[in-house]
């Protein structure tokens, strides 16, 4: 089967044993906005906060990240295969920033895995896919430490974080963004952490 992905510039790839090559490629506002738009009007995406909005909405919103330097948005591909979206930020430049002490050479990660196939879920398969991106966000990008916001309700969620290793911050509360380009309504959520030494020990 071809790869729909290959002609485009992979920012990371990474072959992983027994999982296969994973390539994060930067994301495509308008040309991936229908199958983004399918992934976060899931119920499942509901903490994704993109429920009820339109393919064009979907667009809109990345076109716009786009435009940022502090902000960035990718898609992740396996074997030719779209797996999750993935966003990138800089904590001070996010109202995160108002909630815990900033270091430096901290990243934010948000982190959509795409809805799983016919086969169903595949045990093992997120923490090596979780790995990759790690690698790619701590080592390609020289980072010093990960910091996640997850709903305080996404159980799934937080439990994953957890299991790869992040430590548990606070809970926090993340004010409302109402500006012309983008609205957030406030967000309850659980910090995490997941420092490079704990990733990659020496």
């Amino acid at each position: 089967m071809s790869d729909p992905y290959a002609a485009r510039t992979a920012v990371h790839e990474q072959a992983v044993d027994g999982f296969g090559t994973v390539r994060i490629l930067p994301l495509d506002a308008k040309g991936d906005a229908e199958l983004i738009h399918g992934w976060v009007s899931e119920e499942r995406a509901a903490f994704w906060g993109m429920n009820g909005l339109t393919p064009d909405q979907v667009a809109d919103i990345y076109a716009h990240l786009d435009t940022l330097d502090t902000h960035h948005a990718h898609l992740v591909v396996r074997d030719g295969e779209p797996v999750g979206l993935l966003q990138t930020y800089e904590p001070g430049a996010d109202r995160v920033g108002e909630a815990y002490e900033v270091r430096p050479g901290d990243i934010g990660v948000h982190l959509l895995l795409a809805p799983t196939g016919p086969g169903g879920a595949r045990p093992g398969w997120t923490a090596l896919l979780v790995a990759a991106i790690t690698s790619y966000v701590l080592l390609t990008l020289d980072r010093q430490r990960i910091v996640v916001d997850p709903d305080v309700r996404n159980d799934k969620a937080i439990a994953r974080f957890l299991r790869q290793g992040f430590e548990s911050g606070p809970k926090v509360v993340l004010p409302e963004i109402d500006l012309p380009d983008v609205y957030l309504p406030e967000k309850h959520a659980q910090l995490a952490f997941l420092d490079r030494a704990v990733a990659f020990p020496a």
